[in-house]
């Protein structure tokens, strides 16, 4: 069972670097430079997360920028932060590698596909939908799509799909055309439908630009009432964040709130 089971001073120098647990993204060097100005100035506010694996065994779980940042003072500064506060944690491999990208996933820019590999690991490990689902706060019907879908995405999709260029749900849309192909061609419905030009995208809502629209619709229809499940109050909320919003996002929260569009939206 996934659990922390102390917080410890570790010598730095113990703390080992596992292949299957990563930062799941690129290491932003800026922010590795910034980190390490403050953590030298500051010292380090929050613990590294390590899974103590087996007795005085342990591998980096959350931290990965932080860490980084600790290597590139110890460089400079030979004698600083020869110990480290630590957060350890035990669990199955399976759960540890769960909590690796959850500890990621709580990032704004986090994308679909950093959960592709995760999901499916732990689909293979025998945790049920509902476990992944709860376990990453997603819906199952999400979890679900990834299980069936991200297998069959080719490079130049996760490509797109990482970089914002393409939308899961039309990402979705191509596979389901790829799987009623005769088998065989689905490489080329996949290579066919990413040559199309993109459907015109819709813009995240400015807020006071919806308060307006809403007020409008409001003095128009006061009774107005909408169906919505917290999946789109989740949704509306990351449109009126307008930071880093994925499409999907942004279709869902106009499905269950039309009245806060209207043409002009569109790019």
């Amino acid at each position: 069972m996934l659990a922390t089971k102390r917080y410890e001073y570790l010598p730095t120098d113990q703390i080992e670097f596992h292949h299957t647990l990563t930062n799941h993204r690129a290491l932003n060097m800026a922010k590795v430079a910034h980190l390490e100005l403050d953590i030298l100035t500051n010292g380090l506010f929050e613990p590294l997360i390590v899974w103590e694996r087996n007795d005085n065994e342990y591998y980096l779980v959350g931290g990965f920028h932080r860490m980084t940042a600790i290597q590139g003072i110890r460089k400079s500064n030979p004698g600083y932060f020869d110990n480290v506060d630590v957060r350890v944690v035990t669990g199955a491999p399976d759960e540890i590698k769960a909590l690796n990208l959850k500890l990621n996933s709580d990032r704004v820019d986090t994308k679909i596909t950093d959960y592709f590999q995760t999901v499916i690991y732990l689909n293979n490990a025998n945790w049920s939908k509902v476990r992944i689902a709860e376990f990453f706060d997603k819906s199952v019907s999400w979890i679900e799509d990834i299980i069936r879908y991200a297998p069959l995405t080719t490079d130049l999709m996760r490509e797109r799909l990482a970089s914002g260029k393409l939308s899961w749900t039309r990402a979705k849309e191509i596979l389901r055309k790829a799987l009623k192909a005769p088998a065989g061609n689905e490489k080329e419905i996949i290579e066919n439908e990413l040559s199309q030009p993109s459907k015109a995208s819709i813009k995240p809502l400015p807020m006071q630009k919806t308060i307006k629209q809403l007020s409008k619709s409001l003095d128009s229809n006061s009774k107005r009432t909408f169906k919505v499940n917290a999946q789109d109050i989740h949704a509306l909320l990351l449109t009126l964040q307008g930071k880093n919003v994925e499409r999907d996002a942004i279709d869902r929260a106009r499905k269950a709130f039309p009245i806060l569009w209207n043409d002009s939206d569109k790019n």
